[in-house]
């Protein structure tokens, strides 16, 4: 399912999964300590819309004051997504506007997140401001984050290099923690799925006294095995992952906060051919992947005068894998290092920032050690907001980067809010960059095996720009956005040899330009406890054509896409939700069976009831049973040159999933 009340520029609503690419314009935003606010019933949340803070800026301003349009989603939102799956957080940004969950490797089930149609590894993904997933997540990475202590959901979309530097190329995503209330809560949660799954998760705060606040979560997820179309191959891998991590929270008289964080996970997965089975090569081909994560971070600020405060965050990441493709095994380490020191200051309508940051990322390989690299990025950032009038905000950001590598980046941001009356209308461009790695999709699913030595690459770089204008009174809200974005010097995989002898890829830059532009409509409406929200999306995608002179469409970018989605929700009393969503044809690469995927629907519905502190819930997914295997198989007749043995995923993978469960609340507020 994919209900949740979400917001458009500021003004909740329930929003929807286009699973399409949606280009919106660059948000250059600094997360601060990353405090959720309190659940509360939707009316509650109407009520005291004016007081919604974006948490992942440090302006202090309304989330409908901000220049740049933030989609946040709420306590109460992710709630609804961790009864459809709670374990991880791939449902909850699914249904964000701009996003979508791409899988990367249909062996092993990873995704991630492509915003404004660019492909995940642009994509940023932080917690509490800090990137504790690497600089670059992996896209298994995104699967292994449990949503059970979100207290909200942040997403920028667009080039925000200018003050997040070359890892948030795409946009950014921050995952933000719960706050402990005032008496100790603690609840636990049980689901099963049709699909032989199961997830039992555990969430418990506090008030510590004397300001101090601390929380811990863990859960422990399991997936079976499966072979839908019973070919041998493995549609849904196997897996097993435990998870944990504790928080402390400071808030001083003074107004000093204190944020630490830590963070473990172990994941065994498991895919490919099953045990007795072979690919068309007469080979068995088993695929698995072990990861052993280990974080920690820590966020302060504290004020220096009236006027200015202070601002500190740093973290540290390392994450180990062990990688099986066939009989190739893969050793490596990935690891972060990030410090970031900052003033801020606010004097009548006009509030700025300023600081330094430096962040290392380095990949180091056991196997394959002519990938290893170490990308050094020290820099400097600022960003200026000022009210020009009550109506008009004018907001301005640069960064430079000193990349040891990719040499001095230069990253502008300019935005401007307007609103008169009802209307709430946006314009907002800016530039950003990205230092090239290894791991890309196809790698990630192939490994390096095939992979020649990087050569003399150069640093990818977009500009984005969008038109942003909404519409709101009484239950009536309209959305309308228009989104544009140049891609230059993109990193693709190409073969080393002409087809199909050829046993090896290397990386290059495309020549040209990558062109997206498009268009998203929203149309909602209230009633009570009812909503219905509709929209529809048109994204015309083109990049340069390796296999000609002209230009081709992006491959796995619908061009048409929509969604109906409608809700009945009681608080406290339970939730019954309808969805229909609608994916247009898209363009395919490197695929034997066919060029261009099928369109297809996918409906949904889910139920729940509380009855004190206990809710059970119900949810079915894809119900009339879409499956990419029902037309093609998804194991490829011969080996590509990358070493993938399976074709991309461009429809659903798993077919009708029913989900299930019970969650109790222990204390906390009545």
């Amino acid at each position: 399912m994919r209900l949740h009340a979400n917001h458009i520029s500021g003004v909740p609503k329930l929003t929807y999964t286009f699973r399409c690419a949606l280009l919106v314009g660059a948000a250059s935003l600094v997360p601060a300590i990353a405090y959720a606010e309190e659940p509360s019933t939707r009316s509650e949340r109407v009520e005291s819309e004016d007081e919604i803070i974006v948490q992942a800026t440090r302006s202090g301003r309304r989330v409908q004051d901000e220049p740049v349009r933030v989609e946040v989603i709420e306590r109460e939102e992710i709630e609804e997504k961790i009864l459809m799956r709670p374990g991880n957080v791939a449902k909850i940004l699914s249904e964000t506007g701009g996003l979508r969950v791409q899988v990367t490797s249909p062996a092993l089930g990873s995704a991630n997140i492509r915003v404004q149609g660019m492909e995940g590894r642009y994509t940023q993904l932080l917690a509490d401001g800090l990137p504790l997933y690497g600089g670059q997540a992996s896209s298994l990475g995104l699967l292994q984050i449990p949503p059970t202590d979100l207290g909200q959901v942040e997403v920028i979309k667009g080039a925000a290099s200018a003050l997040y530097g070359p890892s948030a190329l795409g946009g950014v995503i921050n995952l933000v923690s719960r706050r402990p209330a005032t008496t100790p809560e603690a609840e636990a949660l049980i689901n099963l799925t049709s699909r032989n799954g199961q997830d039992a998760t555990a969430y418990a705060a506090t008030d510590l006294g004397g300001g101090w606040g601390g929380s811990i979560t863990g859960g422990y997820h399991r997936q079976t095995r499966q072979d839908l179309d019973h070919d041998g191959w493995i549609d849904m891998p196997g897996y097993e992952r435990w998870t944990v991590r504790p928080r402390l929270f400071f808030e001083g008289t003074g107004g000093a906060k204190v944020f630490l964080t830590a963070g473990a996970m172990t994941e065994d997965r498991l895919g490919g051919t099953l045990k007795g089975r072979t690919t068309p090569d007469g080979t068995p081909f088993p695929q698995a992947q072990d990861t052993r994560r280990f974080d920690a971070g820590l966020v302060a600020e504290a004020p220096v005068s009236e006027i200015w405060t202070a601002h500190l965050r740093a973290s540290g990441m390392t994450q180990k894998h062990r990688h099986l493709f066939g009989d190739v095994a893969e050793n490596d380490r990935h690891s972060t290092i990030f410090t970031e020191a900052s003033l801020s200051g606010k004097a009548g309508g006009t509030s700025w920032i300023g600081g330094v940051a430096f962040q290392r990322d380095s990949f180091r390989s056991r196997t394959f050690p002519a990938f290893n690299y170490a990308y050094t990025v020290p820099g400097i950032f600022g960003q200026v907001e000022h009210d020009l009038a009550t109506d008009l905000t004018l907001s301005g950001s640069a960064r430079m980067d000193f990349h040891n590598r990719f040499g001095t980046q230069f990253s502008p941001r300019v935005s401007l809010l307007y609103k008169p009356g009802l209307w709430t209308i946006r314009v907002s461009g800016g530039r950003g960059f990205y230092a090239p790695t290894p791991f890309v999709e196809e790698i990630e699913a192939a490994g390096l095996s095939r992979l020649e030595p990087l050569g003399d690459l150069k640093a990818e770089t977009a500009t984005t720009a969008s038109f942003d204008i909404g519409y709101k009174r009484g239950p009536v809200e309209a959305n309308l956005t228009l989104f544009g974005s140049d891609m230059r010097n993109a990193v693709e995989l190409v073969p080393t040899g002409p087809a199909p002898q050829t046993t090896g890829v290397r990386l290059i830059n495309a020549s040209g330009t990558a062109r997206m532009r498009g268009a998203e409509l929203i149309l909602r409406y209230r009633l009570d406890d009812f909503t219905v929200t509709g929209s529809y999306v048109y994204v015309d995608a083109k990049e340069r054509d390796p296999d000609g002179p002209g230009r081709r469409t992006v491959p796995l970018t619908p061009r048409h896409t929509a969604g109906l989605v409608a809700m009945w929700e009681k608080h406290d009393k339970g939730r019954l939700g309808l969805e229909v969503y609608y994916t247009g044809k898209q363009s395919l690469d490197d695929n034997p069976y066919r060029t261009r995927s099928r369109p297809y629907f996918e409906v949904g519905m889910m139920g729940e009831v509380a009855i004190g502190k206990v809710r059970l819930f119900l949810n079915a997914e894809n119900i009339f049973g879409k499956r990419q295997t029902r037309y093609d198989r998804l194991i490829r007749p011969s080996r590509g040159p990358d070493g993938r043995w399976t074709v991309d995923a461009w429809g659903p993978l798993e077919g009708f999933v029913l989900n299930g469960g019970i969650r109790v609340r222990f204390g906390g507020a009545s």
